[in-house]
C-alpha cells in the first residue's frame, strides 16, 4: 500500500480526461521549453504527447476493423504518424490535444444525453411493502405476486402494476408520460408501476409481478437503447465512405505534385474528421435523450435516424387511432321510453356481468349520475348476455331473444352496421325496450397528431386494420388518410408494410399482438406501450410509454430535428475541412496552424450538435393553468351531454309515426334537456372557455367558427320552442309542422355532433 497518498480507484478513472490531461501537459510544457530556448526538449515533449495519443487511436482503428469497416479514425492515426515522420512535432501535439478534446467532449455529451435513460433504471424501486394478516413487511420487489396487497407511502414509487384499493391516490406519472401535472386515481382504477405517490399513503392490489409490469418493460427498453447505441454512427459512416478515400487521394496528390511530404501531412491534419467522429453521434444520442423526456423510448440511434427520414406512416386502427376501449355512443329507447331509464336498467343487471361491454355500460350510467338498482337472480349465458330481476321486472341485456325486431330496432341495427359499432339490447318482461350502442371512438388527439405528422414531412398516411371496410373507410375519411386497407390479418399487415417499404422509409404504429409481425417488418416499428401487448413492444424500435398518440408526432419531430442537426454538423464540418485541405495541399496552410484551425472546427460542430438536447418550440399551444382547468371541465360535460343528443335524435325519430301525443312528449323532453342542460353549457363555453383559450390559439378569430356554431344551435333550439308554443296553442302537433320540426331536430343533432367533434381538438390541448 502507498503510505503517502491513496491511489484512486482504477475502475472510476475515465481514460478520456486522462488523455486530455497528458496531451495538454505535453503541449504546454513543450511551449514553455520553446520559449526558454530549449528547442530539443520542446520537440521531445511534443513528440511524447503525439505518441500518447497515437496509441489509443490505433486501438480505435483496430476496433473498427474488427467490426468490419476501416472508419474515419484511420485519418487521425495517419496524421499523427505523419507529423512524427516529417518531424512536425508541434502539429502532432496539437492534433493529439484535438483528438483528446474531441473524445472528452463526446464522453461528456453522451453522459448528458443519456442521463434521462439512466434515471429510468435508478427510479425503479428495489423493495415493496406488503400487507398481510400479521401487518406490513418490506420484501424485495421481485417477490411480489399478483393478488398481493401493497402499501405505497408518500413519495414512494409504485413497485408493480396494480388496482387501487379503497381510496383516492394522487400520482406523479411524469416518468411514464412526460407530463408534470399530477393525476388523481380513484378506487378500482389501474395504477402503473413507475408512478410516484404525490399524496398520502394508499393500498394497491398487485395485478402483475415486477418483471411483467409497465415500468420494468420501460427499463428494459432503456437498457437496450444503451446497449445498442453503436448504430448511431451509421450516419457518419456513410459520409466517411467517400471522405476517407478523398482525403488520402488529396494528400497523395499534394505529395506527388509538390514533392513535399509536409504538405501531405498538412492535408491529413486538417482532414482529421472529428465532425464525423463526434458530431453526428452526439446529435442523434441527444435526440434519444430528448425523446425519453417526452415519454418515448427509442431503442437505438439507427431507429431515430430512420424515424427522422420516414415518408410513409402506417397505423393500426383499434388502440392506435382509437382509444382501444369501448364507450357508450348512444342510448335508444323504444317509442314511449326514456334513454336514461334504458341505460339505468341495463347497467343494473350488468353490474354482476364479467363481460367487457358490461363494465362500459355500468361506468357510463354512473358517470351520468344514474342510481342503479340491486338486481337478483342474475345469470350469464355466453354469447347471449345477462338476465336478472331489477325493480321487480325481468330484465335481459345482450342479444335480442325475439324472432322479428320492431321498426325502431331495425333502424338501430342499420346504424350499428354502418358505424361498425356494437349494440346491447334491453328487454323488460320479454318486450324490447331499448338499445345501448357502443363503439371505440377516435382519440381526441388523432386529427391534430396527423396534421403535425404531415408538417414533419410524412407524405403518406395509411391505416391497416382487421376491421370491416365500411367503418374503416369512415375513419379514413374523417382523418383524411391517403389509403385504408381493411380486413387484414397479421400476415396481410406485414405484407402491406413490406410493399410500402419498397417505395419509401416506412413507420408502422400498432399496439396489439397481431401488430407484432408488421412492426418487425417496418423500417421503424412504433408500439403504443402504455396498454399495448408485450409482443408489440418487443418487436418495436420505438415505444410510446404514455397512452397518447400525440407522443408519436413529438417523436417524429424530435427525430427530424436531431437528424437535421447531425447532417448539418457533419456536412458543415467536412466542408470546412475540405476548404482547409485545399489550402494545405497548395502549401498555404502548414501542419501546426492547420491543427489549430481544425480544433476550432471540431468545437464548433460539436456545440452545434448539442442543440439537439434543447427543447424545440412548442408543437402545440400552451394553455394557462386556468384555461387548462376549464378545458377539463367542459370536456367532462361533453360526456354528460351525450344523453341530450340521444334525446334530440329520439324526438326526431318519434315524428316519423305522426303528430300524436307520444311525438309531442318526445319533443318536449328534448327541448327541456336542451334548455336546461345544453344551452347553459354552450353559453358558458362562449363566455368563459373561448376567451380563455383564444390567446394561446392566436386570437379570437381562431374560435370564430365555433362561435358561429353556437349561434346556429341557439337558432334551431328557438325554432323548436316556437313549434312547441304553436302545438300547445293548437292542442297538439299538426301535420303541417312535422316536416320543418323533423328537419330542425335532425339538423340540430347533426350540428351538435359536428360541433362536439370539432371541440375535441381544443380538449386535446389539455391532455
Amino acid at each position: 500500500m502507498n503510505r503517502f497518498f491513496p491511489l484512486p480507484s482504477l475502475g472510476r478513472v475515465r481514460p478520456e480526461p486522462v488523455l486530455l490531461l497528458l496531451t495538454a501537459f505535453a503541449l504546454a510544457a513543450g511551449g514553455v521549453a520553446r520559449l526558454g530556448g530549449e528547442q530539443g526538449l520542446a520537440d521531445l515533449l511534443w513528440a511524447l504527447g503525439t505518441v500518447v495519443a497515437i496509441v489509443p487511436a490505433v486501438g480505435w482503428v483496430l476496433s473498427a476493423l474488427h467490426r468490419g469497416h476501416a472508419g474515419v479514425d484511420l485519418i487521425a492515426v495517419l496524421a499523427l504518424g505523419g507529423t512524427l515522420a516529417v518531424r512536425e512535432y508541434l502539429a502532432g501535439a496539437l492534433i493529439a490535444l484535438m483528438l483528446a478534446t474531441g473524445r472528452t467532449l463526446e464522453t461528456a455529451a453522451r453522459r448528458r444525453a443519456a442521463r434521462d435513460l439512466r434515471a429510468l433504471s435508478e427510479h425503479a424501486p428495489a423493495a415493496a411493502r406488503r400487507r398481510t394478516a400479521d401487518g406490513v413487511c418490506e420484501i424485495p420487489v421481485g417477490e411480489v405476486v399478483p393478488g398481493d396487497l401493497l402499501v405505497v407511502g408518500p413519495g414512494e414509487v409504485v413497485p408493480v402494476d396494480g388496482r387501487l384499493e379503497g381510496t383516492v391516490a394522487e400520482l406523479d406519472e411524469s416518468v411514464l408520460t412526460g407530463e408534470s401535472l399530477h393525476v388523481r386515481r380513484t378506487a378500482g382504477e389501474d395504477v402503473r408501476s413507475g408512478a410516484a405517490n404525490a399524496g398520502s399513503a394508499f393500498e394497491l392490489r398487485a395485478t402483475a409481478n415486477a418483471r411483467d409490469s409497465t415500468y420494468a418493460g420501460i427499463v428494459r427498453l432503456a437498457r437496450d437503447a444503451g446497449a445498442e447505441r453503436a448504430p448511431v454512427v451509421r450516419l457518419a459512416d456513410r459520409y466517411a465512405a467517400w471522405f476517407l478515400p478523398l482525403t488520402l487521394v488529396v494528400a497523395g496528390l499534394a505529395w506527388l505534385l509538390s514533392g513535399s511530404a509536409v504538405r501531405a501531412v498538412a492535408v491529413l491534419v486538417v482532414a482529421t474528421p472529428c465532425p464525423l467522429l463526434l458530431a453526428a453521434p452526439v446529435a442523434v444520442v441527444s435526440g434519444i435523450s430528448r425523446a425519453s423526456r417526452r415519454g418515448v423510448v427509442v431503442r437505438d440511434g439507427g431507429a431515430l435516424e430512420n424515424l427522422g427520414r420516414a415518408r410513409t406512416l402506417l397505423l393500426d386502427k383499434t388502440g392506435t387511432l382509437t382509444g382501444g376501449r369501448p364507450r357508450v355512443l348512444d342510448v335508444v329507447a323504444a317509442p314511449g321510453g326514456r334513454p336514461a331509464e334504458v341505460l339505468r336498467l341495463a347497467a343494473s343487471v350488468d353490474q354482476y356481468s364479467p363481460h367487457v361491454l358490461a363494465g362500459t355500460i355500468v361506468g357510463a350510467a354512473r358517470e351520468r349520475g344514474l342510481v342503479l338498482s340491486v338486481p337478483t337472480g342474475v345469470s350469464e349465458e355466453p354469447g347471449r348476455g345477462a338476465t336478472g330481476v331489477a325493480d321487480g321486472r325481468a330484465v335481459s341485456v345482450g342479444r335480442p331473444d325475439v324472432p322479428d325486431l320492431p321498426g325502431w330496432a331495425r333502424t338501430v341495427e342499420n346504424r350499428v352496421l354502418l358505424d361498425g359499432a356494437a349494440v346491447a339490447w334491453l328487454a323488460v318482461d320479454g318486450r324490447m325496450e331499448g338499445a345501448v350502442v357502443l363503439g371505440d371512438p377516435l382519440r381526441r388527439d388523432a386529427p391534430r397528431t396527423l396534421r403535425r405528422l404531415r408538417e414533419a414531412g410524412i407524405e403518406r398516411l395509411t391505416m391497416l386494420t382487421g376491421d370491416r371496410p365500411e367503418p374503416a373507410r369512415e375513419v379514413g375519411t374523417v382523418l383524411g388518410l391517403d389509403d385504408v386497407r381493411a380486413g387484414l390479418d397479421p400476415v396481410g399487415k406485414a405484407a402491406a408494410v413490406r410493399a410500402e417499404r419498397e417505395r419509401a422509409v416506412t413507420v408502422m404504429v400498432g399496439d396489439g399482438v397481431n401488430d407484432a409481425p408488421a412492426l418487425a417488418a417496418a423500417d421503424v416499428g412504433v408500439a403504443m406501450g402504455a396498454r399495448g401487448s408485450t409482443a408489440s413492444s418487443q418487436a418495436a424500435d420505438v415505444v410510446l410509454t404514455a397512452d397518447r398518440l400525440d407522443r408519436l408526432a413529438d417523436a417524429v419531430l424530435i427525430a427530424v430535428r436531431a437528424r437535421r442537426i447531425a447532417v448539418q454538423s457533419a456536412l458543415g464540418g467536412m466542408l470546412l475541412s475540405l476548404a482547409a485541405m485545399a489550402a494545405a495541399a497548395s502549401g498555404l496552410l502548414p501542419p501546426a496552424p492547420g491543427a489549430l484551425l481544425q480544433e476550432a472546427i471540431d468545437v464548433a460542430v460539436i456545440l452545434n450538435a448539442l442543440r439537439a438536447l434543447r427543447v424545440p418550440p412548442a408543437a402545440r399551444p400552451v394553455l394557462s393553468a386556468g384555461a387548462e382547468a376549464l378545458v377539463h371541465r367542459f370536456a367532462a360535460e361533453h360526456d354528460d351531454l351525450q344523453s341530450v343528443l340521444a334525446a334530440v335524435r329520439a324526438a326526431a325519430d318519434a315524428l316519423a309515426d305522426g303528430p300524436g301525443p307520444r311525438a309531442l312528449a318526445a319533443v318536449e323532453e328534448a327541448y327541456r334537456l336542451l334548455s336546461e342542460r345544453l344551452l347553459p353549457h354552450e353559453h358558458a363555453e362562449e363566455h368563459r372557455l373561448y376567451p380563455a383559450i383564444a390567446p394561446s390559439l392566436g386570437g379570437p378569430e381562431a374560435t370564430a367558427t365555433m362561435s358561429r356554431a353556437h349561434t346556429e344551435i341557439d337558432h334551431l333550439t328557438q325554432r323548436v320552442a316556437a313549434h312547441l308554443r304553436l302545438a300547445h296553442t293548437e292542442g297538439g302537433l299538426s301535420e303541417g309542422q312535422l316536416d320543418d320540426l323533423r328537419a330542425c331536430l335532425y339538423g340540430l343533432h347533426g350540428v351538435l355532433r359536428l360541433h362536439f367533434a370539432q371541440e375535441e381538438s381544443y380538449f386535446s390541448l389539455a391532455e
